[in-house]
């Protein structure tokens, strides 16, 4: 065997790979086949035969294009990906999609197809390793102590995204964080000196980075780079790698051809001339197979630490538990029942309030009780209600805080905190205004796209919140949230609705769930036992009549309204049935059975939300009607803009009339 065979390996695999798809990106894994070697190959501690083990390093691959590179070294190194699988590169329900996103079985720990998210998700690993080991680390015993390892590229320091994360990284000391940057200077388009001149060393020494400047195609270079990172404690390091991208291909190396199509049949062969490979197309010899095996050192690195847990579990019993249930994601021991007396107390609770303070109420039961909800913010602390009774703020001086102030970050905070859930132990909510979900969007679609089961906290939620105007009232983004697959969104009436929200939240396991909640107050709706047993079905009936005429369904704090409005049509012998919506997309998960004891199908019924209409139709007959909103908002206190578009017990009443009449 050539020393560079098992190199080139990586390349040809890639290469071939996207050859028989006639569909991919064999630039990336042909330019960083020497970085992918120098970590995979001496640094990374892994094991094949267990991809779950909890201490394992992480890797990510922000520049996620590039797959083939990361299944390619999975096949090698020994995962659950067979040589067929390889074959079967980007071809319905195959193991090997073209971003793969999230496949722990496999090994992919997350590989993200929208540039610059990676890099994110790898700060919120850090960050979750750092926090877990400042908590269950002992001077003699340390469970929690590994590094999070990152590829990334141009186009993830284009995105806005990477500066959101990477100035957040700095500031917080993420030693343990380690990344890549491909400086190959191609991106799609062409040679990026057009459009990208940044000078980005200097821009990650400003961020507070440890910066080593290396050439990616030299394995010993990249090696003592890598251990020179090991070594920093209080930076993360950025090692900057100057690359060929598609290394190897006489003609086609150095552009952007190479970068997002295949290279096709004759270019193949002359790169297999100019890199001597002499293999056919998914052919590689013993001796390849046996210099990339990792299933046993693996499995040795993953017994010392099984041994090591054994002497913890001796010496810090308590400890050692609380790990296991955390790293299980397990609820904590009597929480059913402790959760049950919470319940009953916040039924037994008329206070009016904003369900952003009820929010804060149930904060403060949950983050008590769950020492791993780690909670922040983007900068809207005091409006967001985020901190709890039991919060303490995560800074360098105390690692072990469990609130962290992100800034005006939306979009970085989403992204870390899905960094944050995939490296498990930690279950993050993090909170900004409903109407900033613009900029956090993309890191909630790929949370419900991955099936992370995180906590996202929308407060302001409507028109209602009054004088800062149409730019931070939020319209049309509880459409946008309940059209996203796999999202549960809820919008709860009062303290008790929130609570049932918050508590389907942290038990999730494979959707994310979105909370939303009002600045202006709402009341406390009186209900029976019957009553909230059925919150968690998504929608039920706070008011039945027997002979009823009409159905007004509601959320939020449009659900007192949706009440006084029926007692007046009550009054004027019109039967009236109110139900109360807080999740639509749980309820739509119902059988027919019980959506249509909900809902009559055969009565007219009238929807009152303030916000857009479009959600709604699913439920709805096509002469039903809904009182929402399909303008933006205006400057005014908000019982004014209630007013002005509609949000009025008589215009509700009048609607409702209008649909008897029909």
């Amino acid at each position: 065997m050539h020393q560079s065979d098992p190199i080139n390996a990586l390349r040809f695999l890639s290469i071939d790979a996207v050859q028989k798809a006639n569909s991919g990106h064999p630039g990336m894994p042909m330019g960083m086949a020497e970085i992918a070697t120098a970590l995979w190959k001496n640094h990374l501690k892994h094991n094949p035969l267990n991809p779950t083990w909890f201490n394992r390093d992480r890797f990510v691959l922000s520049n996620g294009h590039g797959s083939m590179l990361l299944y390619s070294l999975l096949h090698l190194t020994g995962y659950k990906l067979s040589i067929e699988d390889i074959k079967d590169f980007r071809q319905l329900k195959s193991k090997t999609p073209g971003h793969p996103e999230y496949d722990i079985d496999i090994g992919v720990e997350t590989t993200t197809g929208p540039l610059g998210q990676g890099i994110a998700n790898a700060v919120g690993m850090a960050i979750s390793e750092k926090i877990l080991s400042a908590e269950f680390n002992k001077d003699d015993i340390k469970p929690i102590d590994h590094f999070t390892y990152a590829f990334l590229g141009d186009g993830c320091l284009m995105e806005g995204v990477s500066h959101e994360a990477c100035s957040f990284a700095g500031t917080h000391n993420l030693g343990k964080l380690i990344c890549f940057y491909d400086q190959n200077g191609i991106s799609i388009d062409g040679e990026i000196h057009n459009w990208f001149t940044d000078d980005s060393v200097k821009r990650f020494d400003s961020y507070g980075w440890q910066t080593i400047c290396v050439d990616g195609h030299n394995i010993e270079e990249v090696n003592d780079a890598i251990y020179k990172a090991k070594e920093e404690f209080n930076k993360p390091t950025m090692i900057f790698c100057k690359t060929i991208i598609g290394f190897g291909a006489p003609n086609k190396s150095g552009t952007a051809d190479v970068h997002g199509a295949p290279l096709g049949e004759d270019e193949i062969k002359n790169t297999r001339e100019a890199l001597d490979w002499k293999y056919p197309p998914f052919e590689l010899s013993n001796d390849i197979y046996e210099y990339w095996d990792s299933k046993d050192t693996g499995a040795d690195v993953n017994s010392k630490w099984d041994n090591l847990i054994e002497s913890y579990i001796e010496k810090y019993p308590k400890e050692a538990s609380e790990l296991h249930r955390r790293i299980n994601g397990d609820a904590p021991n009597n929480f059913e029942t402790i959760f049950k007396e919470f319940l009953d107390e916040c039924n037994s609770n008329d206070s009016s309030m904003a369900t952003r303070k009820a929010s804060k109420v149930c904060l403060d039961f949950f983050v008590k009780e769950m020492p791993e909800l780690i909670g922040g913010s983007a900068d809207l602390t005091p409006s967001n209600n985020t901190f709890s009774a039991s919060s303490k703020t995560f800074s360098n001086e105390n690692p072990s805080g469990n609130h962290i102030n992100y800034g005006v970050r939306e979009f970085g905070m989403s992204a870390i905190m899905n960094g944050m859930v995939l490296h498990g132990g930690i279950k993050p909510y993090g909170a900004t205004f409903l109407v900033f979900t613009d900029y956090a969007r993309n890191a909630v679609r790929l949370s419900a796209l991955m099936g992370l089961p995180n906590i996202f906290v929308y407060t302001h939620d409507s028109v209602a919140l009054g004088e800062d105007g149409p730019t931070h009232q939020p319209i049309e983004h509880m459409v946008t949230l309940r059209s996203t697959p796999n999202l549960n969104n809820w919008r709860p009436a009062d303290l008790v609705e929130t609570a049932v929200a918050w508590k389907n939240a942290v038990d999730s396991k494979t959707t994310p769930t979105c909370l939303i909640f009002s600045r202006q107050g709402t009341s406390a709706i009186q209900r029976t036992q019957e009553h909230i047993s059925s919150i968690q079905f998504g929608g039920y009936l706070l008011e039945k009549s027997n002979d009823h005429k009409i159905t007004i369904v509601a959320s939020g704090s449009e659900v007192q309204l949706a009440l006084d409005a029926a007692e007046e049509l009550n009054k004027s012998s019109i039967s009236t049935n109110v139900v109360s919506m807080p999740s639509l997309d749980i309820f739509l998960e119902q059988s027919e059975e019980y959506k249509n004891k909900i809902i009559d199908p055969n009565k007219p019924v009238l929807v009152v939300e303030c916000g857009h209409p479009n959600s709604w139709f699913r439920i709805l007959n096509r002469n039903d009607k809904v009182v929402g909103i399909e303008s933006f908002g205006e400057s005014a206190p908000g019982n004014e803009l209630l007013e002005h578009f509609g949000f009025t017990k008589q215009n509700v009443i009048e609607k409702a009339k209008s649909l008897i009449n029909d």
